[in-house]
Formats: structure tokens, C-alpha cells, sequence
């Protein structure tokens, strides 16, 4: 059964965020200028997404020979990382 993760998505990383209180949304910048994670936070968002998944029935890869890029990232917004967990969840879960 496919549930919507974006909200907890957005949790996670408000969790995480360099200045708490940081509101999260479709288009905050995990990469690049204005990002709210360092390097180090974005790994730690990524084991928690596994996590995540792992209790929805799927698996997060988040490796991807585009993961870094500024363009093509499914991190560059959390926008784009929640749409890209939501695609691999219905790619992936029974």
C-alpha cells in the first residue's frame, strides 16, 4: 500500500536543518547555495530514508551517477527527494 512520505520527508530534514525552525517545503535546496544540510547532515537524511523505506516494504537508492548534480539531483529540493522516494516506492514495495 503506497502512503504519501513528503510529510515525513519534510520532517526529517527539518530535523536535521543546519537552523532549526527552518521551514521545509517543495522547494528548499539540499545542494548548492542556500542549502540547509551540510554534507554530513545529507548523509545522515539519506540512512534515515532507508530506514524509512525499509518500514514501508522498499528500498532507497539513493546512489545514482546524477545524485550530485546541481541539474539533475533527487537532491537538489526536498521537492525533488520526496518525488523521487515516492517514484521508487511504487518501482520498488510489493
Amino acid at each position: 500500500m503506497k502512503i504519501d512520505l513528503t510529510p515525513k520527508v519534510f520532517e526529517i530534514i527539518a530535523s536535521l536543518a543546519e537552523v532549526t525552525g527552518t521551514p521545509i517545503n517543495v522547494e528548499t535546496s539540499l545542494i548548492g547555495e542556500n542549502r540547509v544540510l551540510d554534507s554530513i547532515k545529507l548523509v545522515e537524511l539519506c540512512v534515515e530514508l532507508e530506514d524509512l523505506a525499509s518500514e514501508h516494504g522498499f528500498v532507497f537508492d539513493w546512489t545514482s551517477e546524477t545524485a550530485m548534480s546541481r541539474s539533475r539531483s533527487m537532491f537538489r529540493t526536498a521537492g525533488a527527494l520526496a518525488d523521487e522516494l515516492a517514484n521508487q516506492q511504487s518501482t520498488y514495495a510489493p
